[in-house]
């Protein structure tokens, strides 16, 4: 399953670091952050829950960069 969301994050650098975090992220199997556009496409491991999935990515990368935001509908 693919899912876009979009996010707020301040430069290039910090997206490519909030990017790498969430492919990280367990139940994710890719994800693809563009900073010009502010969206986030994230493709989940068959049998995940995403919304569980994506608040745990969304946790994850509160860690490296504490005012970074998934807007989760």
């Amino acid at each position: 399953m693919k899912k876009t969301y979009k996010v707020d994050v301040d430069c290039a650098a910090c997206a490519e670091k909030m990017q790498e975090t969430i492919k990280k992220t367990e139940g994710v199997k890719d994800a693809t952050l563009s900073f010009m556009t502010l969206k986030c496409k994230v493709e989940f491991e068959d049998g995940v829950d995403p919304d569980v999935v994506i608040r745990d990515a969304l946790k994850n990368c509160k860690k490296v960069e504490d005012d970074f935001e998934i807007f989760i509908d």
